[in-house]
């Protein structure tokens, strides 16, 4: 919990129901007033709004972008009751959730906004469609997920470009699943390595770690030889980031995990083939309510969504592949495909390239951005994670000189 005041922070009370005590909502609101302001979702669930986006705000704001974020209920200045305890996981639902938004924009006397979903927040953004369609002017889904059912195309993307092709990637990653390396861990690194930096980062990666496990092999003395390497680094942080690590007010997922488990699948339902990402969030899994089934039928509500949206995928993207937002294009009336060359969620990689598609949205310029690409490609890189491809490479590049 933040006990610090936050500037510019405002609230809004949500009653209590039958599943959760009253609470005050908190949410921001930066740059000039607009009729027509711009929601921001970020992922998760977990990721706060109002620590963590202070320069994506900025950046909006001098682009003259009207932005409103809303930190997520459990989560950060969101996170307590009246009386200061933590909410409960009855209170977390994606229905409560998009109806604190619903709040939020009476709240701040808005009839209508232009609604961005980064991942997760992807989700969020399309179920409030579903829901308050009439709220709605326009949408941005980025990294679009909509489906339980698209773990299927997750699966289907790791298996080919991680264990069936006829790559030197592919081939090093199944010489490192037949010497024992834990299926989960392996999957962290390589999704985090590839959406990162891409074969260029993945596959000197992939040679310095056999190299290595070679030499363990050779000496009795392996774990040191180990120490400190830049493949460490990246399972310490895949083993923790996606489901244990705990930044108030800037992750917080132990109380929104129960939405991703009741409602969003995210529990094991393994088909026991190589690096199955569903195994991804197995050690919290006994925390959490079991699957219900989902809230929303996103596939059918695309279809009447009468707004235009625009949906940016990331080339690189191995959470929400790219067939996920080809599939919702051909089905919402309205839609402007826009592929970026990035990993998974351009909020947190590349806002500048997010920023720019919610300027053309809001201008009802957004059949330019296909076309603009190569121009998006081309921003600064200024996300939570922009520098960690440069600090990998480096580390990488260290790593090899190194290497007897």
């Amino acid at each position: 919990m933040i006990a610090a005041p936050v500037k510019g922070v405002r609230r809004v009370r949500r009653p209590a129901t039958a599943t959760a005590p009253a609470f005050d909502l908190a949410y921001v609101r930066s740059g000039p007033r607009a009729d027509i302001p711009i929601v921001v979702i970020p992922g998760g669930p977990g990721l706060g709004s109002v620590l963590p986006y202070r320069r994506f705000r900025r950046e909006a704001a001098a682009r003259g972008l009207d932005v409103i974020m809303m930190e997520h209920r459990g989560v950060g200045l969101s996170r307590a009751s009246l009386d200061g305890q933590s909410l409960p996981l009855s209170a977390m639902r994606m229905v409560d959730v998009v109806d604190d938004l619903a709040a939020v924009l009476d709240q701040e006397g808005v009839t209508r906004a232009w609604v961005s979903g980064s991942s997760y927040g992807s989700y969020v953004a399309a179920a409030f469609g579903a829901r308050h369609p009439e709220r709605v002017a326009g949408m941005l889904l980025d990294s679009a997920l909509q489906s339980v059912a698209d773990r299927d195309v997750e699966r289907a993307m790791i298996r080919e470009l991680f264990v069936e092709a006829d790559t030197r990637i592919a081939a090093a990653v199944r010489e490192l699943l037949e010497e024992g390396s834990d299926p989960r861990i392996l999957l962290g690194v390589l999704r985090a390595a590839y959406e990162l930096g891409g074969e260029e980062l993945l596959e000197p990666l992939l040679r310095q770690r056999l190299h290595r496990s070679h030499r363990r092999a050779r000496s009795d003395h392996g774990s040191r030889a180990s120490h400190g390497s830049v493949w460490t680094a990246l399972e310490a942080y895949v083993d923790k980031a996606e489901s244990e690590a705990h930044v108030p007010g800037f992750y917080e997922f132990d109380l929104v995990g129960a939405i991703a488990f009741r409602e969003l699948g995210f529990g094991p339902d393994p088909d026991g083939s190589a690096l199955d990402p569903s195994l991804t969030y197995a050690p919290v899994a006994d925390r959490f309510p079991r699957f219900a089934g989902e809230p929303f039928d996103l596939s059918a509500a695309a279809a009447g969504f009468a707004w235009p949206t625009v949906l940016l995928t990331g080339t690189r993207d191995l959470r929400t592949p790219a067939a996920v937002a080809q599939r919702v294009a051909a089905t919402a009336p309205d839609t402007v495909l826009v592929e970026i060359d990035n990993g998974h969620s351009a909020l947190e990689s590349h806002p500048l390239a997010l920023l720019h598609a919610l300027q053309r949205l809001a201008h009802g310029e957004q059949r330019r951005l296909p076309a603009e690409s190569a121009l998006m490609n081309a921003l600064p890189r200024r996300g939570l994670v922009a520098g960690l491809p440069r600090l990998l490479h480096a580390g990488a590049r260290w790593e090899a000189a190194l290497r007897p």
